[in-house]
């Protein structure tokens, strides 16, 4: 009784005489909403009459460790008596955590404390508070100093102090003895043991011991144990830049098992951020190993929040209703802005530009923005590595693509390249984009037979039967879906032998429209076929197809289509037929040059002979009266048909009489050589002597005008002396060739004169 008195009277000095002040654990929801418990009031000045009391009435402010709430931590409010309400007071805190763990209000006095804290790293604050005048900035009040205590909560388990602990115990020992720090356990003596263990209980404010007790401990270690997180929240801070799938992060959770019993498994809780991050367990630390799975961007979302879950990989079902063998913590990561390249509005730009599109069109733009704070403009460039930074052109400041060159789709249907986008104000930030441009096809080029066909047709084919299927080729690249259109052309839409059937697929049919061929009649036969597309515009062309009449069996089976064979016995070989032509071959060249000598043995007879003047060719190189001589040989004068009815003796057979030789008239001067001609000609129809009418006669005359008068042999000189040709010269150029011959001094034989 003594003793709890004087204890009694010993806490009410201290507690009364203000040397201690009593601790009041508050919990968060109290300080939420009813905040004003924690004021400190200051009483203001005081007349000078009165005893002086300090402005300043401290105590002790309590804020909970751990605090998870979105908000920043209400820990209590300073006031002076000074302060009225009028905003003429401004309240100042120093000290520990001052700007960076507290804050204050300078207005209203409230302290508010910005980040979790932890009792066990930090029990208490120090710190310093001032009121000064909001106008002079001088202090109404001195510096006074006050504490802030981290309010415990159960976050901890208890540990061992000393540990580890070995105990051994005699092996005849009695039961009830306990012996502890015993070396030299035996675990095949006893399999059990019992020991006392102290533990201290590290969440009690003041700390301490937790009490005794006694322990059975196993030497074979068992999965009897949690894993447990040291701290409930872990910050983490990660650049934007971040590539997927690297370590932005390591978390761990301590499990006091060993071996296989301490292997953990880390797992993400479902939630925010569960499907940006992931966690794998490092087999060496056993750290819960943090990567990203996709990229983060600063200008979208700044911090991510999520729990992260440990676990025994390996339960020991003995210990299932011990609980739940796993922790929890939690993880804010926060995001740091990285200056990052321009970003394009698509991965992917896709146009389309027909092949006859003029040049500078534009087809198309692309568009890349700087999404950091504080955009910077963006300039576009082509990848000059590229190939089409020839048929095309970009504008640097708006994106617009347009054509550079004249396209041609049948040269290159599509164009590849690239295009980069670089910030102004760091032109090392770029990035790049793929351009595909589809050239889209114009209708150039007509429809044709797509393969020379070599087509046929049976002597005995019958109405209706298919010789033939053909096919459209176009020089275009035609579209999806084109169709080709097959008919016959209109001029041979008459009588026609032969008719296209479209099979609508791109096919066509060729068709027979008689009863039988004769290779005899006709052996080729032309037929017409208009081929059509489907494009715009439309193009179409009429292709002319050969077909060929063959002589087939019953079957319809081809035997021959030659031309020789029509005329040739039935199963005649090639051999054969190639010794038959050569025969024939060499047949007519023996007749050909027996002919050819023949001619030449006559025509030697005729011009060799001296006997019959008639069959003789006498051929006179005699020059005629030149350009001035217009009237000479008139060749129609020398067509008679009259003479054969005037005169109607025979002059192909010898007549039986001979009659005298012709006595010729003289021929006058200056005759024209019309007359002389008509002259013989009637002598010479009247001649019964005279050769037959399919003879040569010849009538040799000089024309007037001729300075040279006749250059005949038949006027001249009988006798073979040397003549004088001086005179050649006196005759003009006409007959300068003819002087330089006979001028020479080289005699002539009168047998060289033809």
């Amino acid at each position: 009784m003594l003793t709890r008195n004087c204890l009694s009277l010993l806490l009410w000095v201290l507690f009364d005489g203000g040397l201690l002040t009593p601790l009041r654990p508050q919990l968060q929801q109290t300080l939420a909403t009813e905040p004003r418990e924690n004021v400190i009031h200051l009483p203001g000045h005081r007349s000078h009459l009165q005893r002086v009391k300090r402005g300043w009435v401290w105590n002790q402010f309590f804020v909970l460790e751990e605090y998870m709430g979105s908000e920043p931590q209400y820990v209590g409010k300073l006031h002076s008596d000074l302060d009225k309400g009028e905003g003429t007071v401004k309240y100042t805190l120093s000290g520990d955590g001052a700007g960076t763990v507290f804050t204050i209000d300078e207005t209203t006095g409230d302290i508010h404390a910005i980040r979790s804290l932890d009792r066990e790293e930090k029990p208490f604050y120090t710190l310093r508070a001032q009121a000064v005048d909001i106008e002079t900035r001088k202090p109404l009040e001195p510096e006074s100093e006050f504490i802030i205590k981290v309010q415990d909560i159960n976050d901890n388990e208890p540990k061992f102090l000393d540990g580890p602990y070995v105990a051994s115990v005699p092996e005849m020992s009695p039961v009830g003895i306990i012996r502890t720090a015993l070396p030299n356990m035996d675990r095949e003596v006893k399999e059990q043991y019992q020991v006392l263990i102290q533990a201290k209980d590290m969440g009690g404010q003041l700390g301490g011991l937790a009490g005794t007790t006694i322990v059975n401990i196993t030497l074979t270690d068992v999965n009897d144990n949690p894993p447990r997180f040291p701290k409930s929240i872990f910050h983490l801070k990660v650049p934007e830049s971040s590539h997927i799938g690297s370590a932005i992060g390591r978390i761990r959770a301590v499990d006091p098992d060993f071996g296989q019993n301490a292997e953990i498994e880390y797992n993400i809780v479902p939630g925010d951020g569960g499907n940006l991050f992931d966690i794998v367990t490092d087999e060496e630390t056993q750290e819960g190993v943090i990567k990203l799975k996709k990229p983060l961007d600063f200008e979208t979302k700044k911090a991510y929040t999520f729990k992260v879950e440990a676990s025994n990989l390996h339960l020991d079902h003995r210990f299932h209703s011990a609980g739940p063998f796993k922790d929890t913590a939690t993880v804010k990561i926060s995001v740091l802005d990285v200056e990052e390249p321009p970003v394009f509005s698509k991965p992917l730009y896709t146009m389309e530009v027909y092949e006859d599109t003029p040049v500078g069109t534009i087809i198309g733009a692309v568009t890349a923005q700087d999404l950091d704070v504080g955009s910077s403009a963006v300039r576009y460039f082509i990848d000059w590595k590229s190939d089409g930074d020839s048929y095309f052109t970009i504008d640097g400041t708006e994106g617009t693509i347009a054509t550079n060159e004249l396209l041609d789709r049948e040269s290159t249907a599509q164009y590849n390249f690239s295009i980069i986008a670089r910030k102004v104000s760091n032109t090392l930030l770029a990035s790049k984009v793929n351009i595909l441009i589809n050239v889209l096809d114009v209708n150039e080029f007509p429809p044709e037979i797509a393969v020379p066909y070599e087509t046929s047709v049976c002597e005995n084919a019958k109405p209706g039967q298919i010789i033939q299927i053909v096919s459209a080729a176009d020089r275009d690249l035609s579209p999806a879906g084109q169709q080709f259109s097959f008919r016959l052309s209109p001029e041979a839409m008459i009588k026609p032998n032969f008719t296209v059937r479209d099979f609508r697929n791109n096919t066509a049919g060729i068709e027979t429209r008689r009863n039988g061929y004769s290779r005899r009649q006709q052996e080729l036969y032309f037929l017409p076929v208009v081929i059509e597309d489907s494009s715009y515009p439309v193009q179409s062309s009429t292709n002319t197809m050969t077909i060929r009449v063959c002589r087939c069996d019953s079957d319809g089976t081809i035997l021959s289509c030659n031309v020789e064979a029509i005329f040739l016995p039935v199963g005649l070989s090639t051999g054969a037929l190639i010794a038959i032509l050569l025969c024939i071959v060499i047949l007519l060249a023996i007749v050909v040059l027996y002919v050819a000598l023949r001619r030449q043995k006559k025509k030697d007879t005729l011009m060799t002979s001296k006997e019959d003047i008639r069959d003789n060719v006498i051929h006179y190189d005699d020059e005629g009266g030149g350009e001035e001589d217009t009237q000479a040989f008139d060749i129609g004068a020398l067509r008679n048909p009259k003479v054969i009815e005037d005169n109607k003796i025979r002059r192909d057979i010898k007549p039986d009489s001979l009659c005298l030789p012709r006595q010729r008239q003289p021929v006058e001067d200056n005759t024209d050589i019309r007359d002389f001609i008509n002259q013989r000609l009637q002598e010479n129809d009247v001649d019964p002597t005279a050769p037959p009418y399919d003879s040569l006669a010849t009538y040799a005359y000089e024309g007037n005008g001729s300075v040279a008068d006749s250059l005949s042999s038949i006027d001249s000189l009988a006798t073979e002396v040397d003549q004088d040709y001086d005179y050649l010269t006196d005759w003009g150029p006409r007959f300068k060739v003819l002087a330089d011959m006979f001028g020479e001094e080289e005699s002539y034989n009168s047998d060289k004169v033809t």
